[in-house]
């Protein structure tokens, strides 16, 4: 099917150019221009995108920025890519636990990080949580720690939402 597809387009092109096809032939390599010498590499650049692929990314899943929730309780969604996520006091390279930080901002980064209303901890690995909030404007940002609660050098946070609840 994929065969007689190509066939169909080669043709299509051919009577549109009024030339006869050509010789099966090796394919040749793609040519691409050199690339003009660069001082200093662009902040975005592909080597810069690849290493920040690779580089742990916190996330909220829901609520997004910005979300109207009406009633206090909603389920958090909690999203890690390029790390694991392991409970409390699991001692495995590259995992951690989450933190919700609501109306706050971060906390010292050399200590643990505190345990009440403005900073929840998910201490069993949890990656989802249904929560209260007040009616109001509320700011979340998530803040991954180590088996002690202590944020990763260099931390891994989330960029910070606002939602309102009514």
């Amino acid at each position: 099917m994929r065969h007689t597809a190509s066939m169909f387009a080669l043709l299509v092109a051919v009577l549109q150019t009024g030339a006869a096809p050509a010789a099966p032939q090796a394919a040749a390599p793609a040519l691409t221009p050199a690339p003009a010498p660069a001082a200093k590499a662009p902040a975005n650049s592909a080597a810069n995108a690849a290493a920040n692929a690779a580089s742990p990314q916190l996330y909220f899943i829901w609520p997004y920025d910005g979300t109207v929730i009406s009633g206090g309780k909603f389920w958090l969604r909690m999203g890690l890519r390029n790390m694991g996520v392991a409970p409390k006091g699991v001692d495995v390279p590259n995992t951690g636990h989450h933190h919700v930080l609501i109306d706050t901002g971060l906390p010292p980064m050399a200590e643990p990080i505190p345990n009440d209303r403005n900073h929840l901890h998910f201490g069993a690995g949890e990656t989802e949580a249904r929560i209260e909030l007040p009616p109001g404007t509320h700011t979340l940002q998530l803040l991954l720690g180590d088996k002690d609660h202590v944020p990763h050098k260099p931390p891994v946070v989330s960029k910070k939402i606002t939602i309102t609840v009514r």
